[in-house]
């Protein structure tokens, strides 16, 4: 690759672009109304060049990176170059360029002297868009109209006037028109913020230098990811995992890829996954190919530009009509959990070729809780709650507890917000013990949430899964314990309930939710016991676990000691 562009000049333009998407970002954060943006963070922002081509990424959702290619070209296959300073467009259909439903895309392009230089790239996940069930998404919607109003592109804004007929569509169309309105404006505002970061640099470098600059970037990412992949060994393995339920109180879902590293290209083969699902699992290949580049980049060891280069060395193999790839009618707007089983599958095939740089996997990904109903005063509300988890023990490291998985940016809403928004008491909240899979790195712990319901009737949704499937340990390290969902009637009665699931909830009722801990990695009886002792008077396992999964004997006179089991019982547990 021969660079157009001095090699200082870039580092600075792409420091600027990454600053710009997120000064994006941060004034989307700043600006939005609905929790799900504005504290749990389910978001991205993203520059693109002239022709469409990631060029620079904010440092929000990882999974979406997929997402902005394929967005680009569909507007670009429609609109072409018909477009005027001040135009944004508007689009959410996972059948004309997006992931699903409640994911709204909004696109400015970015003019200087009558060209267009520069995309500002945003896209949100939105509280309602209609549809049967509020907040737009239940595991158990079986076909897209179900879902809510699909956007074809359309243009938001024309020549800088906004188009009133389509905010009208929308204000009429959701159950809460006042935040979803609130957080399109929000993207508005945000692409705008991006247009200006945009102009600074060309009033600095020129358009010419920016659009050379961009091509370099997209060049160097590629040259960055194929020496990286090329120190890789050669090899290929194949990893399957499953979804516990297909949405619908169906069976299971198996996960088959087999990962190949050859030369400088890394496959990702997605044949043998399941067809698509009844429930609403399935998944966009768009959102398919950003679970691959996740993974891929996680494995990395140097630093690599969020720009479309990335997915030049990536060779991703699905098959239409499958939950990787799904074709119409097939619902997806709770494809969240499939990325992340994705995610696990691909990592699992990649932990049998890069032993050293994978981590066990995680709580399978947030689990998404939706209360949807209408207060005292009759206005309606819809609380989404994405609880993020743990992941992982990895090589060299436990888990880390409490923090959203490693392919996502994401958040807990505080307890005292939810309490102040929403008709809820939180009434538990923290990390659960002995729940981590046992290694000589141990997973992560389980997080736990209780949500009391204190008046009226709310429509509760959940996607949680890995409890029947729990999450894989690797290298001999053990699996993490199973997620629950538990809901307490008035009556007093007890109520498991399935992972994914649409029901009702009453005032007086609490629904209490348990993650799943991440897995192991590497043996438990090769972890020190001055770890194990650590974790005992942390109170995250007990003293049980300490004798059982780890063979570790501690003195309860004297807490400061422990000492590994004598080497005969050892030997016998190993074998």
């Amino acid at each position: 690759m021969r660079s157009t562009v001095d090699p200082i000049t870039r580092e600075i333009v792409q420091n600027a672009l990454s600053s710009g998407a997120d000064e994006m970002a941060l004034a989307l954060y700043r600006t939005a109304y609905s929790t799900i943006v504005r504290d749990c963070l389910d978001y991205s922002t993203s520059l693109c060049n002239a022709r469409g081509e990631m060029i620079a990424q904010g440092v929000t959702i990882p999974l979406h990176l997929g997402s902005v290619p394929h967005a680009m070209e569909t507007l670009l296959e429609k609109y072409g170059l018909k477009m005027d300073p001040g135009d944004v467009f508007i689009m959410n259909d996972p059948f004309g360029g997006g992931m699903h439903i409640p994911d709204i895309y909004v696109v400015k392009p970015v003019f200087w002297e009558g060209e267009i230089v520069c995309f500002a790239v945003t896209t949100a996940h939105h509280l309602d868009l209609g549809g049967r069930l509020p907040g737009s998404s239940a595991c158990d919607n079986t076909e897209i109209f179900q879902e809510g109003l699909r956007i074809p592109w359309l243009k938001l804004h024309h020549r800088g006037d906004p188009d009133e007929a389509i905010f009208a569509l929308l204000r009429t169309n959701v159950r809460v028109p006042e935040k979803t309105l609130g957080d399109i404006r929000a993207q508005v505002a945000a692409c705008n913020i991006g247009e200006q970061a945009v102009r600074r640099l060309i009033v600095r470098y020129g358009a010419e230098t920016l659009s050379a600059c961009g091509d370099d970037l997209i060049d160097y990412t590629e040259e960055l990811m194929r020496a990286e992949i090329a120190s890789w060994p050669d090899g290929t393995n194949t990893f399957v995992d499953y979804m516990d339920s297909d949405g619908v109180g169906g069976p299971r879902v198996r996960f088959q890829v087999t990962a190949t590293i050859e030369d400088d290209t890394f496959t990702a083969d997605f044949r043998g996954t399941d067809p698509q699902v009844r429930g609403a699992l399935n998944s966009t290949r768009s959102f398919t190919c950003g679970a691959v580049a996740v993974c891929v980049r996680c494995a990395m060891s140097g630093d690599v530009p969020n720009t479309a280069g990335m997915f030049r060395p990536l060779n991703i193999i699905t098959e239409p009509g499958t939950v990787a790839d799904v074709v119409m009618p097939g619902a997806s707007s709770m494809r969240g959990v499939t990325g992340f089983r994705m995610v696990d599958t691909i990592f699992g095939a990649m932990a049998g070729l890069l032993p050293d740089r994978i981590l066990a996997a995680g709580e399978g990904g947030n689990t998404l809780v939706v209360f949807g109903g209408r207060h005292q005063d009759r206005s309606a509300y819809i609380y989404y709650e994405s609880l993020t988890g743990t992941w992982g023990g990895r090589p060299g490291m436990d888990g880390n507890d409490g923090l959203c998985n490693p392919i996502v940016v994401a958040s807990n809403i505080p307890v005292e917000q939810a309490e102040a928004e929403y008709p809820v008491r939180i009434r538990r909240y923290g990390l659960v013990g002995d729940t981590g899979g046992p290694g000589k790195y141990r997973g992560g712990l389980a997080v736990e949430r209780e949500w009391e319901l204190l008046e009226g009737e709310t429509h509760l949704a959940i996607r949680s899964d890995r409890r029947d499937h729990l999450p894989y340990g690797l290298c001999s390290g053990k699996s993490g314990k199973g997620s629950i969902n538990v809901l307490y009637r008035k009556d007093g009665s007890r109520e498991v309930l399935p992972v994914m699931i649409s029901t009702t909830m009453r005032a007086g009722e609490v629904l209490y939710h348990r993650q799943a801990g991440g897995g192991g990695w590497g043996d438990p009886l090769e972890r020190s016991p001055e770890s194990v002792l650590r974790d005992v008077k942390n109170e995250k396992i007990s003293l049980r676990s300490a004798r059982e999964d780890y063979a570790v004997v501690l003195d309860l006179e004297d807490s400061r000691t422990g000492e590994r089991a004598p080497d005969r019982k050892r030997q016998q547990r190993m074998e």
